[in-house]
């Protein structure tokens, strides 16, 4: 029964709403789950994304670059960013070109950090393993395809 079952709900207005409520239900669902890994190395979704996104870079970022890349278009990067300083894990400093932005590094913490992390990129996946290569391609492709339509209306 799926959706129905999860949420004790058998009645949607038509197969959008239920596939707009399924989605909201899969993504916080998705969350509680990669959110219970990351809490034993206390750091929050947020804090693990910006890690990423610094790792992934060959140079410092702003923060306003940070934020162009985040997930969550929705958050206080800098917010976030101060929070991983008081933690040792990002490193800020001023930006050589435009003094009025602040540079942002992974410090060896941090990059120590991502390492131990690393070993649980098997756990995720086998969070999302009951679909197949060619579904996953799929489903990508038909929420790419409701993302980049609703924002250019």
């Amino acid at each position: 029964m799926g959706i129905e079952k999860d949420i004790q709900q058998s009645n949607f207005r038509n197969e959008f709403q239920k596939m707009g409520i399924n989605l909201l239900y899969t993504a916080n669902w998705l969350n509680e789950k990669i959110g219970k890994i990351l809490a034993n190395e206390d750091i929050t979704q947020q804090q693990y994304n910006i890690l990423r996104i610094l790792r992934g870079s060959e140079k410092p970022l702003s923060t306003l670059q940070i934020r162009a890349r985040m997930l969550d278009k929705m958050s206080d990067t800098s917010r976030i960013v101060d929070r991983l300083v008081v933690k040792e894990l990002v490193e800020k400093s001023s930006c050589k070109f435009d003094k009025r932005l602040v540079d942002v590094t992974l410090s060896k913490k941090g990059i120590q950090l991502l390492e131990r992390l690393d070993q649980f990129n098997d756990q995720i996946d086998a969070i999302l393993k009951g679909v197949s290569d060619k579904e996953a391609s799929t489903l990508n492709s038909i929420l790419d395809k409701l993302r980049i339509e609703k924002e250019n209306k």
